[in-house]
């Protein structure tokens, strides 16, 4: 067993390339399970999209000019970072928990549990009960 597949986190390396896209020994599964259904998981995924975009905007604040001129060059390249770095979450989490050879439905799992008494709550209340009897009367047909 090599050095990598004995490891339960990724190395330095292992973890740029994970963040972009590239896949993890399988040895590592629990530690991908985690990042990305874990608490934080969106926050996580989110800082990992504006990581880049931040890199590539800091040389233009180098720029000797005002702050609307800074705030006008880099703004219009941040903020749809941001934006489809949210929109685009779940997407991206299903899609590496996919290449991982997890459930993509796992993203969902702890608001699953966190709703798990509201929707119980719902069925009691909703729910048909087999002791109820034969339900409202039918209108009559003709």
């Amino acid at each position: 067993m090599s050095q990598d597949a004995s490891r339960a986190k990724p190395n330095a390396w292992q973890y740029i390339r994970y963040c972009y896209g590239g896949r993890l020994p399988d040895s590592m599964r629990d530690w991908v399970r985690e990042d990305l259904t874990g608490k934080g998981a969106a926050r996580r995924m989110m800082l990992r999209v504006a990581a880049p975009a931040v890199l590539v905007l800091t040389p233009f604040w180098l720029i000797p000019t005002t702050l609307e001129v800074h705030l006008s060059m880099t703004l219009p390249i941040l903020i749809p970072f941001v934006y489809f770095s949210h929109a685009l979450n779940k997407v991206w989490r299903r899609h590496m928990l996919q290449v991982h050879g997890l459930d993509p439905e796992l993203v969902d799992e702890l608001a699953r549990k966190r709703d798990a008494p509201i929707y119980q709550a719902y069925l009691d209340r909703y729910r048909p009960r087999p002791d109820a009897g034969p339900g409202p009367p039918q209108p009559p047909e003709g």
